[in-house]
């Protein structure tokens, strides 16, 4: 495994973190080794001891076995115990995996912070629960949570007099509210083989995104829903727990199971704004087929494969599922392919590099709500 850009930071992090305790210095650099061996807790410690060797992370008072014993007593991982009740290795927590979520959106989004609720209002107005400043008479089924009380005793005043006040039904007005729109988004993660092929690690870089967008809407968008699966030979959901263990597989890549499961997972939810990110590196070249078997074909773009890829782009137009394919390679026959597919579902394509996927993932979703609720 390829270790080279956390090498190439920790003289930077040496230099800007004199301050920081000897445990604070190596849990930043834990926290990405930890993503990159896919929670493996042993491999993370191999990698640290490596590099504590080469670059003198710790002294003689305090070691990395110290630090180990801190992660223990913070609650950052915990001794896995075998059903015969002797140890195995040491696992992270729910703590360290909600913090792993906070590091890649810290990291990939920068200076994005935490703000309120973050809903984003149509033009329409309707049951919601942030005020639009308008104000009207008072109707039956309106609730009292939204009457401005204010307004309506001026109304009561002017109507009845300050010696005999009497507020009634006409005097009520109500606040009128915005429709909070909702987004449910799916992200598309491909776990085949060629993510980690030729010594180039795609599947961290998607998996740091699917962490950080997770977190993103977790703090800033509450109200919208974030899906995340992963396709190979087939198609699965996987929980936001499950991000920092997730790993490729030797698998081909099933596009067409993918994206059925994400249209499934979206027409169950109720509001009408919805979309895909796809994250991939390779074409299609999978299918499942009706008596369970498996159609391959690894050989340039299989057209029996690719046709039935259009057909779920177009089953999506017909939907108004748009798709944004993040395409992390850039072979001239995936960009032919993607081209076409982004045409036939009338969605977006972006072909990036790892290193500003996330950025990329990030501008479009908050495009996308722009767009959609103004």
């Amino acid at each position: 495994m390829n270790f080279s850009n956390i090498r190439t930071g920790i003289l930077f992090q040496q230099a800007k973190e004199i301050s920081k305790s000897p445990f604070e210095k190596l849990f930043e650099i834990f926290k990405e080794l930890i993503t990159h061996t896919s929670g493996d807790f042993d491999e993370a410690i191999d990698w640290l001891r490596e590099l504590d060797k080469e670059y003198q992370l710790t002294d003689e008072e305090y070691t990395i076995d110290d630090f180990i014993e801190d992660l223990l007593e913070k609650g950052y991982v915990k001794a896995e115990i075998k059903p015969d009740g002797t140890e195995r290795s040491m696992g992270i927590t729910a703590k360290t995996e909600k913090l792993l979520r906070e590091y890649a959106l810290n990291q990939i989004f920068g200076k994005l912070r935490k703000s309120g609720l973050g809903n984003h209002n149509t033009h329409q107005l309707g049951v919601g629960n942030e005020t639009s400043g308008d104000l009207s008479n008072f109707q039956f089924g309106d609730s009292l949570e939204s009457i401005a009380l204010t307004e309506s005793i001026k109304n009561a005043q002017i109507h009845s007099g300050i010696d005999e006040f009497n507020l009634t039904q006409d005097d009520l007005m109500v606040e009128k509210k915005h429709h909070q729109s909702q987004m449910s988004t799916v992200l598309m993660i491909d776990i085949s083989h060629s993510m980690i092929l030729y010594g180039e690690d795609r599947i961290t870089p998607a998996k740091k995104v699917a962490m950080a967008l997770s977190e993103l809407i977790i703090t800033r968008y509450p109200k919208d829903t974030l899906d995340v699966l992963v396709f190979g030979n087939d198609a699965r959901p996987i929980s936001i727990q499950e991000l920092p263990y997730l790993q490729v597989g030797p698998y081909h890549t099933n596009t067409v199971a993918g994206l059925e499961l994400a249209m499934d997972m979206l027409r169950r939810k109720k509001n009408t704004n919805k979309q895909i990110f796809m994250i991939t590196d390779g074409k299609p070249s999978c299918l499942k087929m009706p008596d369970g078997s498996y159609y391959k074909n690894s050989v340039g773009l299989d057209k029996t494969i690719v046709e039935k890829c259009y057909l779920m782009a177009q089953q999506a137009k017909k939907t108004k599922i748009p798709i944004t394919t993040f395409m992390i390679a850039s072979d001239p026959y995936l960009k032919q392919f993607v081209q076409e597919f982004t045409k036939v579902n009338n969605g977006k394509a972006f072909y990036t590099g790892l290193n500003n996927l996330g950025e990329m993932i990030f501008e479009d979703y908050e495009k996308n709500r722009k767009k959609r609720f103004g």
